[in-house]
């Protein structure tokens, strides 16, 4: 079976077409409609088609699990903009998407005018830290498939990452969107799409050339060091720090969120 044909994506295509159009990548647990705010302040001046990754919502895999990790992913989102007859684009990736769509940045220049990345990493610098993080994510994957999936994704964001998340009045509803996902589907993600299984591209960040625009919120200090350190090695690198919000941007402070990308975009 052709490879590409192994992925039936479930997208959204929102916008006029002859548009700048935007790809928009989700994070860990989540799904296309994350965006839908983004999408809702963006969709005047941008085409947005916003994905759910392998493993999320309604995409469906009919390969093994290498289909979920993140070299075929890229490839087969690639084959995707393909069909629909996109050959270059802006991108936009959040947290899991946001190191999805760097590696993609990295890959496939060709392919991207400029990209935000939201809360995103390049991966674990050494093989002891990749490997020690495989098994911890291959563990949780493992706990995924043997609890109730309420109970994983309460506990998914009790994490100290998401503290200043659960304070937000639509925290619920967030947690709500979550449980429509397959604990199964999602686990062969985390397995195979999870920092411990990505390649680290630290060293690829000198040679890039396309605009990043890195965005970090001012309550989540990890991704403020990590993407202050992504600056330093990439001179088409630009951070900027997003007050009042923390991992999670585009939720926390949607009306920031959606200024900067747009300033960074025109």
């Amino acid at each position: 079976m052709n490879k590409s044909k192994k992925y039936q994506f479930h997208y959204s295509l929102t916008g006029n077409k002859n548009q700048p159009l935007i790809l928009l990548l989700h994070g860990f647990t989540g799904n296309s409609q994350d965006f839908s705010s983004v999408i809702s302040l963006l969709s005047k001046n941008y085409c947005c088609l916003a994905v759910d990754l392998p493993g999320h919502g309604q995409t469906r895999v009919s390969g093994d699990e290498s289909c979920y990790n993140m070299s075929n992913t890229a490839q087969a989102l690639i084959h995707l903009l393909d069909d629909l007859q996109i050959d270059k684009c802006l991108l936009l990736g959040y947290s899991m998407g946001g190191r999805l769509a760097l590696y993609m940045t990295l890959h496939f220049p060709e392919r991207f005018e400029k990209v935000v990345l939201e809360s995103a990493c390049p991966g674990l610098k050494a093989e002891k830290d990749r490997s020690h993080r495989r098994q911890a994510d291959s563990q949780t994957a493992q706990n995924l498939e043997n609890s109730n999936i309420k109970d994983f994704i309460l506990s998914w964001y009790d994490r100290p990452l998401f503290k200043s998340l659960q304070k937000s009045p639509k925290f619920h509803q967030l947690i709500e969107s979550r449980l429509t996902n397959n604990p199964l589907e999602l686990a062969k993600s985390l397995r195979n799409m999870g920092t411990g299984n990505q390649p680290s591209l630290w060293e690829k960040l000198a040679q890039n050339q396309i605009p990043l625009l890195l965005l970090a919120g001012e309550d989540d200090d990890k991704f403020q060091r990590i993407n202050a350190e992504i600056a330093s090695l990439c001179p088409a690198a630009t951070l900027k720090i997003v007050p009042n919000a923390g991992h999670n941007i585009h939720f926390e402070s949607i009306d920031k969120f959606g200024e900067v990308v747009r300033q960074f975009y025109d």
